[in-house]
């Protein structure tokens, strides 16, 4: 028989909070402990449940039953593995939509790069209703290219939010906000010299102003910057050069080969500040930056990045350089970055 703990947080105000399992879905959980948390104006309940069961994974969903009134949570059913020792925490939403939205173009001032700066942002489901809840974040690179086809480059986007839908519903990542960041002029922001700007401006004035604005997890291993073709470049420079900010980058098809001087920072520069960096490299073939991006993979290496660890590289045989491959393999960063088997993983 396998038991572990499963932990709501949920901010209720009526009512009370019980547990239905594939189990018996006819069947209340009751909590086993109930804390208070938060602060004045923001605050809510831990909801501990002791389950057991001869199955290595159960299927679960929170409820509130208030008198007569029953609520199932929104979304798909929660999976938990029972072989993990730690509590599964989880933070589910009743009275909003299921899935997540992304926000209308939001615009800031930058200083630095002497421009307004453009933005949109993906908020998950549940993010206006539980305010419990912390998220990671991933800043990417040509923004009007990840949600909607009548912006993208010959109307393909990247799919952003469908394919974290998806992953939300085979229970296979942490929810998590993404920061889609517009460039009037790519070929300078996400090359040398112009990529120092553009991640000096990302670092001081985009990421705090995000901060500000949404509930994020701020750590370098819950903050991670993603690009592909120049993107891609763009975006390994600024997680080498701030690993204390961006914990994680995602490189797809990057051009390496044009204007940086990456590949030699890498050999030269010291490791230990970059030790928890972790870095997805991958490239289609033939072409599509593959031999460049397979260089950038063994200097990794020969650096110290322990392949499977800390780096992955794929290369996808006969993948094309647009936006339709980019889509097709976006959920691996992601799960590389998110997944629930990630070590360290918090259980959120």
């Amino acid at each position: 028989m396998f038991q572990r703990d499963i932990r709501v947080f949920y901010p209720l105000q009526n009512g009370h909070m019980v547990l239905r399992t594939d189990e018996d879905w006819d069947r209340d959980v009751e909590p086993n402990a109930v804390d208070t948390i938060g602060t004045a104006g923001n605050e809510g309940q831990i909801f501990t449940f002791k389950i057991s069961s001869p199955k290595d994974h159960v299927y679960y969903k929170p409820c509130i039953r208030d008198g007569n009134a029953f609520y199932w949570s929104t979304g798909p059913n929660k999976l938990v593995h029972m072989t993990r020792p730690e509590p599964r925490d989880v933070y589910p939403h009743f009275f909003s939509e299921g899935g997540g939205h992304v926000t209308k173009i939001q615009t800031m001032h930058s200083l630095v790069l002497g421009r307004e700066v453009r933005m949109r942002f993906y908020l998950p489901p549940g993010y206006s209703e539980n305010l419990l809840k912390r998220y990671p974040v991933v800043y990417m690179h040509d923004g009007k290219n990840l949600f909607f086809p009548e912006e993208a480059f010959h109307g393909r986007e990247w799919q952003v939010d469908e394919t974290l839908g998806v992953l939300d519903r085979m229970n296979a990542i942490d929810r998590t906000i993404v920061v889609g960041i517009y460039s009037p002029n790519r070929l300078h922001d996400y090359s040398m010299p112009g990529y120092e700007a553009y991640g000096h401006a990302l670092v001081e004035e985009i990421k705090p102003r995000v901060d500000l604005l949404l509930r994020t997890l701020q750590r370098p291993e819950s903050t991670a910057v993603a690009g592909s073709s120049l993107g891609g470049l763009a975006a390994f420079y600024i997680a080498w050069q701030y690993p204390d900010v961006f914990g994680r980058a995602a490189c797809l098809s990057s051009a390496f080969w044009y204007q940086n001087d990456l590949l030699e920072r890498v050999a030269q520069d010291p490791l230990e500040p970059r030790h928890h960096l972790r870095i997805y490299l991958d490239s289609g073939w033939p072409g599509d930056n593959y031999e460049v991006t397979l260089s950038m993979a063994h200097a990794l290496v020969a650096a110290g990045f322990r392949y499977g660890e800390n780096l992955l590289h794929f290369a996808f045989p006969y993948a094309r350089h647009n936006e339709d491959a980019w889509a097709a393999r976006y959920h691996l960063p992601i799960q590389f970055f998110l997944g629930r088997l990630r070590p360290n993983d918090s259980g959120h």
